[in-house]
């Protein structure tokens, strides 16, 4: 086949950057069609997920997709036409679980309970007559053993407890993490949450010219955080502005912004008008990132797990600015959101929730009014919030 190039959406998850992918073109094909309206489907492997197209190129009438390819020795470009894939996903450890069959006894006492609930008199008398002519459970007794085999059948292919937890730590809505990280800092790496090419976009040099902080505040996507401006006026009460910091704050006042916009992620264009200072590929990159499309109308939109990934995401940037003992409530409180809410997205990423000791509050420069705040600390080695176990009812 051709070498040829496809354009891939994948809603909520992404592959590794190393995942390789395979074309495949259905048979009986028309091959003198156009590549990009033949009938095709790419698939690719990870670790843990293999992805494919979830329903063969995705077709709009009057909307076609071009990809440019710069070739610098002619210095030329070319446009050429690709189709568009939805992919989805599926989990590998979970691949093989083969659902358990109902059973005629089952099937038919939901029946019966349907019939007693909505059935006719003559319904309900058929239903007590079947009762009464059911088989005694005491002569059942020697396909106990039979039983048992069927039960040890079904339940072999389910997961143990281990499986169970990496497959629950590879599907957490945060970014990705090292696990055996010896340092907090090495928890979350900083262009595995912000891209490099974003991060060399950021625009930091018109704070330079700023002549005054009220001016630097103004800059920002952002500027009604109490949290944006302690830091900004922390990093500019430092002999010389640390550049990084300023971007990253720069960087999380954008992502609020983005958060605070979720009604527009649809109209790109409305949504760039209210964030005019940032760079378009930034915009791009948190549409592409934290929303999904719409099957009905072909737009993004902000869900709850993909506002999930926004805020945990976010929640990693800060922590890196506050040398990860971040403030909770006043976070919380410039998003508008409940403290519990916050403090349960900052566990997620392996925080505790805690007020600091006065060590630990002369450690990391902080004065020692703020021993009364609590503040989400990383720690290592990396622990998640384990999954709660309902007890039955006695």
């Amino acid at each position: 086949m051709e070498l040829t190039s496809f354009l891939a959406s994948f809603p909520c998850l992404q592959p590794p950057k190393s995942t390789a992918f395979k074309c495949y073109v259905q048979k009986g094909a028309d091959k003198s069609a156009p590549f990009e309206l033949q009938p095709t489907l790419i698939a690719g492997e990870a670790e843990t997920v293999e992805f494919f197209t979830a329903d063969g190129p995705l077709q709009s009438t009057g909307c076609s997709y071009m990809i440019g390819v710069h070739d610098k020795r002619t210095n030329t470009t070319t446009l050429r036409p690709v189709p568009l894939h939805i992919l989805t996903r599926q989990v590998k450890a979970l691949k093989n679980l083969r659902p358990i069959e109902v059973s005629t006894e089952e099937r038919m006492q939901q029946r019966n309970n349907l019939g007693e609930t909505f059935g006719t008199k003559k319904a309900k008398a058929a239903i007590r007559a079947r009762e009464r002519n059911r088989v005694d459970i005491d002569a059942m007794k020697n396909v106990a053993g039979h039983l048992q085999d069927t039960i040890m059948q079904n339940t072999e292919s389910l997961p143990t407890a281990d499986q169970a937890k990496a497959a629950a730590d590879s599907s957490r809505l945060i970014p990705p993490y090292n696990a055996d990280a010896q340092s907090p800092d090495e928890v979350y790496g900083l262009h595995d949450i912000i891209p490099e090419a974003e991060f060399n976009a950021l625009p930091v040099s018109t704070f330079k010219a700023a002549k005054s902080y009220h001016d630097r505040i103004a800059l920002l996507p952002f500027n009604r955080s109490d949290w944006l401006k302690l830091q900004l006026k922390l990093i500019y009460s430092a002999p010389k502005a640390n550049k990084t910091d300023l971007k990253l704050v720069y960087y999380i006042s954008t992502m609020m912004a983005f958060h605070k916009n979720s009604r527009n992620v649809g109209d790109k264009d409305a949504l760039q008008q209210r964030l005019s200072s940032v760079p378009p590929i930034v915009v791009d990159s948190l549409i592409s990132r934290f929303t999904e499309v719409e099957r009905s109308t072909n737009k993004p939109k902000m869900t709850p797990q993909t506002e999930t990934m926004l805020l945990t995401y976010m929640f990693a940037l800060i922590l890196r600015v506050e040398d990860y003992a971040a403030d909770l409530e006043t976070i919380a409180h410039d998003l508008s959101m409940p403290p519990t809410k916050v403090g349960n997205l900052f566990k997620s990423l392996g925080c505790t929730i805690k007020k600091l000791s006065p060590n630990e509050l002369k450690e990391r420069g902080l004065p020692d009014s703020g021993s009364e705040t609590k503040r989400a600390v990383l720690k290592v080695p990396l622990e998640f919030p384990k999954n709660r176990i309902k007890r039955a009812r006695k």
